[in-house]
C-alpha cells in the first residue's frame, strides 16, 4: 500500500454555528493510543514500527470476476482486481484486495470513498454487482520493522514467513481472537480491524511489543 495512501490526517468537517464557524476534525478510533504507539516504536531501538492509519477509504466491491465488470472496474481504477484470492495489488493511492473469489476490497486515501465509489459504480453499469462503502467500518494498523513478523505470530495463525507472505498477499483472518484484515508490505504489515475491536488489538500489540522494547 503506497505511502501516500497512508496519510494520518483526514479532511476536515466545518459546521456553521449562527455567524462563527467552527472545524471539527473526527477522531480516529485510535487516537489515544497514538503517544503509546509512538513510545513503544522509539524505545524498540528501531525493531519495531506501530501506527494508525485512520481514515483511509475502503470500498467493498462483490462481482463476477468473469464477467465485463469485473475489467471495467480495472480500468476505471488503474488496476486490475486481483483474480486470485488473498492476493493484492497495487497501482498508485490504490490497492485491490481479493477476500474471495467474487470479493474485493479497494483501498485509497483518506476522503476519496464518495469518489472511488463513483467510479466503481460508474464502470459496473447494469451489470449485476454489490458496491458497498464500508470505511467507517475499520481502521488500520500499521505493523512494520525487523521484529514485526514475530510480534504478529504471537497471535496468528498464518505462516507469515516471508516466502509465504510478502508483499502482494492479504488474508482475512484472527489476530489475537480478532477478526482482521493482513496485508503483506515491503517493511511489515498492514492489520485492518474493525473499529469496534481496535482499542482491544491495540493493547494487545502493545503488551506484545514490550518483548522488543
Amino acid at each position: 500500500m503506497a505511502e501516500t495512501a497512508m496519510a494520518e490526517t483526514a479532511m476536515p468537517e466545518t459546521a456553521m454555528v449562527g455567524s462563527t464557524t467552527t472545524t471539527h476534525r473526527p477522531q480516529s478510533p485510535l487516537s489515544g493510543a497514538a503517544a503509546r504507539f509512538a513510545a513503544a516504536t522509539r524505545t524498540s531501538g528501531g525493531a519495531l514500527r506501530l501506527a494508525e492509519v485512520p481514515f483511509l477509504a475502503q470500498i467493498n466491491v462483490r462481482l463476477d470476476p468473469k464477467g465485463p465488470a469485473a475489467e471495467a472496474v480495472g480500468l476505471a481504477l488503474g488496476l486490475q482486481l486481483p483474480p486470485e484470492p488473498d492476493t493484492a495489488v497495487q497501482a498508485g493511492e490504490l490497492t485491490a484486495l481479493s477476500l474471495g473469489p467474487d470479493e474485493w476490497l479497494v483501498v485509497g486515501p483518506p476522503s476519496t470513498q464518495a469518489d472511488l465509489e463513483a467510479r466503481i459504480r460508474t464502470a459496473v453499469g447494469e451489470e449485476p454487482a454489490a458496491v458497498t462503502d464500508v470505511s467507517a467500518q475499520r481502521t488500520t494498523v500499521l505493523v512494520a520493522g525487523p521484529r514485526a513478523r514475530d510480534l504478529l505470530a504471537h497471535g496468528c495463525s498464518l505462516d507469515l514467513h516471508p516466502r509465504a507472505f510478502g508483499p502482494g498477499r492479504c488474508a482475512q483472518t484472527t489476530l489475537a481472537r480478532a477478526q482482521v484484515v493482513l496485508i503483506g508490505r515491503e517493511r511489515g504489515f498492514c492489520v485492518l480491524v474493525r473499529s469496534s475491536f481496535a482499542g482491544y488489538l491495540a493493547d494487545w500489540l502493545l503488551d506484545a511489543a514490550s518483548e522488543y522494547v
